[in-house]
């Protein structure tokens, strides 16, 4: 996992975890970020201090392992319970999306798949998305 500060157009700092830095570039390219606090998405790595060894009075203090795996379980934990309880409607994410938000097809929860372009559009458009955090490591892409 990857940890990066991340920041919004107005300042507010947060955190973001990616099982790598395209998993990043892909998200910040589709438009999938947005700040939690004012929930805009304009967002943007923050300039982060690098780590270096030093005393241990010099050291910031990590996350304890334990944080970590809380929050990869709460993230797995929210993409199961979307998994089991909402409808996949594949690459038309947006054209459904978009159904629903204008009455014209059933108002249900679902997921699949959509550009950045149509997330973009979706979200000036008024229609409340939101990424659903990454499925866990297939068993090729583990070490």
């Amino acid at each position: 996992m990857i940890r990066y500060a991340l920041q919004c157009e107005h300042g507010h700092e947060f955190e973001g975890w990616f099982g790598a830095s395209s998993d990043y570039e892909e998200q910040h390219a589709r438009g999938l970020m947005d700040c939690p606090m004012c929930g805009s998405k304009n967002v943007s790595k923050a300039i982060m201090a690098p780590a270096v060894s030093g005393t241990k009075a010099q050291r910031a203090e990590a996350p304890p392992p334990q944080a970590q795996e809380m929050m990869m379980q709460a993230a797995q934990a929210v993409r199961q319970h979307v998994e089991e309880n909402f409808d996949y409607v594949g690459d038309s994410f947006a054209r459904e999306a978009r159904a629903i938000h204008e009455g014209r097809s059933e108002d249900r929860g679902i997921y699949g798949e959509a550009s950045g372009g149509e997330v973009r559009k979706l979200i000036e458009d008024g229609v409340q998305v939101a990424p659903l955090p990454p499925g866990p490591p297939k068993k090729r892409e583990i070490n």
